[in-house]
Order: structure tokens, then sequence, then C-alpha cells
């Protein structure tokens, strides 16, 4: 499977009683389907996954891929902590109608997750998925790293066919793009490193910045394939504080805030997480006006 392009890792609206709001998801999605975005990532981190039960995530599935446009691909984020729950999450979506699943590394026991027991959960789940698997490295969220020593093994398997690398670590990027299979889809997982992350041979991105300006990303994407590549590094110097705006800084609740602003719906997020205070709106606001997005 070829996976390329921009990808939105999409939010998950709730209502004020956190409830998700599937009116509210069906009207993102319709938006987002008139843009050039590859497709969508379903219950990822930024879709507050580690909050949604499993029927929840099996609901979101059916709502995304019902509501997709036939041309976007519907990635899920089935990894669970044990093997047996991932397998059995991912071939519950597969027969949804996923096309691919994205799986964060098991990190609840991470004193034991060395690379052996990495590599072998990660086999023992794409030898009975019934669909092709993407490596998902976020060390930000569970404190391990996938290295490209261990990318590079997990690449040989037939159904394990890229990954998405949230580690902003720019050589370790260009390190698994240099030692995998060239058909292997290398994902950049934020769009602070998406301009030299394509110049190293990435083939796209799902990042959360995607999901609120889905159009600057594409333009990034665009340029940098059409050779324009001052315009490019201009415009990805431009978005790098927004990007951080919407990760490091102000996270899901911020990312959110920014959707509410710009045109989509992002809604309240799900306790424990906080909603922003008014301070913090109103510096977000100033770091959207400085980027010409208001």
């Amino acid at each position: 499977m070829e996976i390329n392009g921009v990808y939105p890792p999409i939010t998950t609206p709730f209502d004020e009683q956190e409830n998700i709001n599937f009116s509210a998801l069906e009207k993102n999605i319709a938006k987002w389907n008139e843009t050039g975005l590859a497709g969508y990532v379903v219950f990822g981190s930024n879709g507050e996954y580690a909050f949604l039960s499993e029927q929840e995530k099996l609901d979101i599935v059916k709502a995304c891929v019902a509501n997709a446009a036939k041309d976007k691909k519907v990635i899920v984020g089935s990894g669970c902590e044990s093997t047996r729950d991932t397998i059995d999450l991912t071939n519950k979506c597969a027969k949804l109608g996923a096309d691919a699943a994205l799986l964060i590394t098991p990190n609840y026991y991470k004193g034991s997750m060395n690379k052996k027991a990495l590599k072998e959960h990660f086999i023992r789940v794409a030898d009975a998925a019934e669909l092709p698997i993407l490596l998902y490295n976020v060390p930000k969220f569970t404190n391990i790293n996938m290295d490209s020593g261990l990318v590079e093994e997990l690449a040989r398997h037939p159904n394990i066919v890229g990954i998405k690398d949230s580690s902003a670590n720019i050589t370790q990027l260009a390190q698994i793009i240099s030692q995998a299979p060239a058909d292997f889809n290398v994902l950049v997982g934020t769009a602070g490193v998406l301009y030299p992350g394509l110049a190293f041979g990435a083939k796209g991105g799902i990042m959360a910045l995607a999901t609120c300006c889905p159009k600057e990303c594409l333009e990034i994407y665009t340029l940098f394939n059409e050779g324009k590549y001052e315009e490019a590094k201009k415009l990805q110097m431009r978005m790098i504080p927004v990007n951080n705006a919407v990760t490091a800084t102000y996270g899901i609740a911020g990312l959110k805030f920014v959707m509410d602003t710009l045109g989509l719906i992002g809604g309240p997020t799900r306790r424990p997480l906080l909603p922003l205070s008014e301070e913090e709106k109103a510096k977000l606001k100033e770091i959207l006006v400085k980027a010409n997005l208001l």
C-alpha cells in the first residue's frame, strides 16, 4: 500500500456532557473532504483515544468510513497495551472498512518494552491483522523510542507498510528513510519537521496542524513537490509557532480552540483534560494573527 500526502489525526468532538458529537464530526469531515487531504487518522492521540471506550472507537470508525470521500483513506489508531487486544481491535476496524492501522508502542510496562518485546509484538499483530500496519513512534507520550534499527527490521514484514515518526528527531527520521526499503511509507508526525522531512524523502505527514490548518499543510507539501523550495520553507517557518501552540504548548484543548476559531468544530475536551483559560485563548489568537490566519 502506498501512503503519501497529508493526513490529519482528527479530533473527537464532544458535547457539553462529554458525549461524542457525531453531527459535528460529520460536518468536519464534510469540510475536510473538500480539501486535498489524503485521508484521516481516527482515534489517534489528538482524538483523545485514551479516553474512548472500545465501542466509541468503533462508532467513530463507522462514522468516518461512511462520511469520508471515496478518495480518502481511513487509518485507525487501534494500538492497545496487549498484543491480543491490539489484534482484536484492529480486525474489528478492518471489518468496518478501515484501510490501515496505526499502532502505538505498548508503554505501561515500559521498562520491559525492549527491542525484543516490541519486535515480537508488532510481528504478531502484523501476522494476524486483516489490514496493513503503520508503526507509531511517539516518545513524548510513551517514553519509548523506536530506533532506526528496529524500524528497519520490522519494515521487512510484508504487512508492516510504514511509520508515523513523531519523535521530531530529524536525524533519526533520515536514518529510518535511508535504511528502510524504498517502498516503506515514512510519514512525519509533526508539522514542525514537514519541510525537512520531505527533503530527506518522507512521503508526507500525519500532523495535528493539518486538522485545523489543512490548507497550509497541503500548500507546504505541494510547493515542495513542485520544486518551489523557498516558498515551501517560508510557509513552514510561518506555521511553526502555530504548530507548537496546538501541540506542545496548549495541546488538544488548544487544537480544538483553533478549530473553533477557524471555522471547524473543535468543542470541549473530555476530562481530565481542561479547557483553555481566557488568557490562554487570547495568547493563542495572537499567534494565529501573527501567522496571518486571522
